[in-house]
């Protein structure tokens, strides 16, 4: 019997090369392999691997980028500006933990292809993305792992949207590489998965585990996560919470893994000072991370720190009303862009 989510991929898949991107396997290391969904000036029609040893060019590329947006130290004001694709800023989507990063974006990314070169990996253990070579299941570790494959595509620098698990990657991320990361826009998600509040968010739901929460292995179960997810209650049948479970919920021991070492890396964790600008998107009625936990957040996080509800929305606020999440985001990066341009003319 057809699997009725697996068979709307090939349809995500048309409408993704439609908007001008490509899946690109970008080999990190031997036995570690993340797909990235990324311009398709990188890559033919039928996508490519980049494998460590196209390392020295695009870091040549990427130190290019960096050079001509760095302003002149002195005489004719301006910068060199590159032409072509790669002039236009980079956007890097990280997914959340129920489905890899094409099926997470699906109705956010075509509303910023035309501007942003927008670049979309599956994280380890998600889509394709994978490795037989390490052990470590810690947030830091997919970071590092986005870190390099940005790198083998030659992008220096990047604003870095991410949802729930993808936003706690995002945090690290833009905490070990601020050189890298320009700005964050997140939601549903805190800076760090401290047991305090694992501990709280649990026993609000009345759930016994994440892991139990997040990875169902029943159809009611599926049906609970999907329940305090959403705002609006929706109905489907049977068939097609069975045809996810099978679809999205694979890799389960590396993935409970993964929610391990989200809780074993930040048993001490501390809000670090972050450089960046950071936009807070959050549904109001998010079950979750409520809003007080993202008000609570932005407080910590200081003045470069905002934060933006969206009414009528829970944790999948980006699928349920994705044109009032694209209008915040989209306000974002344009916000941030014009205050590069100002301090760079």
């Amino acid at each position: 019997m057809v699997n009725l989510i697996e068979a709307q991929k090939p349809l995500l898949t048309g409408m993704m090369r439609l908007a001008g991107l490509r899946p690109i396997d970008v080999e990190l290391e031997p036995g570690t392999t993340m797909h990235v969904w990324a311009p398709k000036h990188h890559a033919g029609k039928k996508g490519t691997t980049i494998s460590p040893h196209d390392a020295s060019a695009a870091a040549a590329a990427a130190g290019e980028d960096a050079a001509a947006t760095k302003k002149p130290s002195g005489g004719r004001r301006g910068s060199r500006r590159r032409k072509g694709p790669e002039a236009k800023p980079n956007v890097v989507l990280i997914h959340g933990f129920a489905a890899e990063g094409n099926v997470t974006f699906q109705f956010n990314f075509g509303v910023l292809v035309s501007r942003y070169n927008v670049y979309i990996p599956d994280l380890l253990f998600f889509g394709k993305s994978s490795t037989t070579d390490s052990a470590d299941r810690s947030p830091e570790f997919q970071a590092r792992c986005v870190a390099a494959a940005l790198a083998r595509l030659g992008v220096a620098r990047c604003d870095v949207v991410g949802f729930s698990y993808g936003g706690m990657v995002a945090f690290k991320l833009a905490e070990a590489r601020p050189d890298l990361v320009r700005s964050l826009a997140v939601s549903g998600s805190v800076v760090a998965m401290t047991d305090a509040v694992n501990r709280e968010t649990m026993e609000r739901l009345g759930a016994g585990s994440s892991a139990e929460l997040l990875m169902p292995e029943t159809l009611q179960g599926l049906k609970a996560l999907f329940s305090v997810s959403m705002y609006r209650k929706m109905w489907f049948p049977d068939r097609m919470y069975k045809d996810y479970l099978k679809a999205m919920f694979t890799n389960r021991k590396e993935r409970l893994e993964l929610l391990q070492g989200l809780l074993d890396s930040n048993m001490d964790a501390k809000i670090p000072a972050f450089q960046q600008k950071i936009m807070l998107i959050w549904g109001e009625e998010d079950k979750l991370f409520d809003i007080e936990l993202a008000k609570k957040m932005k407080e910590q996080l200081g003045e470069n720190c905002y934060l933006q509800g969206i009414p009528k929305a829970g944790h999948l606020l980006h699928l349920e009303r994705p044109c009032a999440y694209n209008r915040q985001l989209g306000r974002f990066l344009a916000y941030v862009n014009s205050q590069e341009n100002q301090a760079t003319s």
